[in-house]
This record gives C-alpha cells, sequence and structure tokens, in this order.
C-alpha cells in the first residue's frame, strides 16, 4: 500500500515540474491577493491586523481552488485515468495519493507564505503562528474535499464553475473555523476547540473523500 502511495505522489509530482506553471499561478495568486489588500481597504496596521486571519484563509482558500480543476484532468485526457480504474490496487487509494501530492505542490507552500504574509498585515508572532497552524490542518481538508467537486466535474464543459459552486458551501466550515482560532486566541477563550474541530475535519476526510472522490471518477467515466 505504502509503495504504491509513493510512487503515485513522486511520478504526480514529477509530472508537476515539467509544468510549473500550473504551481506558480496558485501561488502568485496567493501572494497577490493578500498583497492588495493594504492597497485596496487601509495602510493601517490595526485595521489590517483585525482583517488579515480572514484576508489569508480566503487567498488561501480561492488559491487551492484555482489548481483543482487540474487534479485528474491530466490523467483524463491522455487516458491514464481509465488504467487506474482497472487496475487491482484500489481507486480510492490512488486518489487519496494524488491529493497528497496536490496539497504537497499546493497547499504545503501556501503554509510556508503564511508566516511572511502575517507580517505584511500586521500580525503578531503568537497569532501568526496560530493562523500558521490553522493553515496546516486546514488546507489538507479544502484539497480533500474539493478532489470530489474535481471528479464529479471532470470533463464536463464549464466544469470550473460548477465545481465552485459544489464545494465553495463545504468549505465554509473550514474557513470559519480557521479564521476563528485567531480571534480566539486575541479574546483570551483559547484556541482547543478550533484546532480539535479542524482536526476532527481532517480525520473524517481522509477516511471518507477518497472513497467519495473514488466513485465519483467511476461515475464520470461512464
Amino acid at each position: 500500500m505504502f509503495s504504491v502511495i509513493t510512487i503515485m505522489i513522486r511520478r504526480d509530482i514529477l509530472l508537476a515540474m515539467r509544468r510549473p506553471q500550473d504551481v506558480m499561478t496558485s501561488l502568485f495568486f496567493f501572494i497577490i491577493v493578500v498583497s492588495l489588500f493594504p492597497l485596496g481597504v487601509s495602510p493601517e496596521m490595526e485595521v489590517l491586523r483585525g482583517i488579515a486571519p480572514g484576508v489569508i484563509w480566503v487567498a488561501a482558500l480561492l488559491a487551492t481552488m484555482l489548481s483543482l480543476g487540474s487534479l485528474f484532468s491530466a490523467d483524463y485526457q491522455d487516458g491514464t485515468l481509465e488504467q487506474m480504474i482497472l487496475m487491482p490496487q484500489s481507486l480510492a487509494l490512488m486518489v487519496l495519493s494524488k491529493v497528497t501530492a496536490h496539497w504537497m505542490l499546493t497547499g504545503l507552500p501556501l503554509v510556508v507564505l503564511t508566516p511572511l504574509l502575517g507580517l505584511l498585515l500586521g500580525l503578531g508572532g503568537e497569532e501568526i503562528k496560530v493562523l500558521t497552524l490553522t493553515i496546516l490542518l486546514g488546507t489538507p481538508v479544502l484539497s480533500l474535499i474539493g478532489s470530489i467537486g474535481a471528479a464529479l466535474t471532470l470533463g464536463v464543459r464549464g466544469g470550473g464553475v460548477l465545481l465552485s459552486l459544489l464545494i465553495l458551501p463545504l468549505f465554509v466550515p473550514i474557513l470559519i473555523f480557521g479564521t476563528g482560532a485567531v480571534s480566539s486566541m486575541n479574546a483570551g477563550t483559547g484556541t482547543e476547540a478550533h484546532f480539535s474541530l479542524l482536526g476532527a475535519f481532517l480525520v473524517l476526510s481522509l477516511l471518507l473523500t477518497p472513497w467519495a472522490s473514488a466513485a465519483a471518477l467511476k461515475i464520470s467515466m461512464e
């Protein structure tokens, strides 16, 4: 099982490195969206500090969505996806491998960039730490849930718009608890509940979404 996961992750990362523009587009989008808020809202640090968690989380959510459309499309177009469905290995395991590679290429760089953008928006050290941890826990959930929408809209004309309509409502709880952790810390009420809920979302997503995405892929391929 672990050898299959390792091979699939390595394959997807190598293929992505041949098309670096796909990876860099999401990262530049994330940076540009966050960087525009001091220009469009206010240069005052107190104002920016109050909206920083929400700005960074919304930018991370949109950057993740921007890359979800290509999660299965390349394999679908060259016939690889059909071969994966016919292989004796579990399709859900292969989906999990592809989602892991997607997160390593898009979600993990967002986690690395979050402290720098937090400093740009005037956040303190503890606030940046909490925000980065929420991004670390939340972005895998975004990729896992997004894989269901990507599988359902595979090969559909205008699938990007449909994908957004399908998965945006599912992202709302992650957005609420991710941004709420920083506010709770500043209010002195603690962040344990927010981290517990984000961890629960991550565990449930790991257990359920690969199977749901695999079933959606089979439906889309019929």
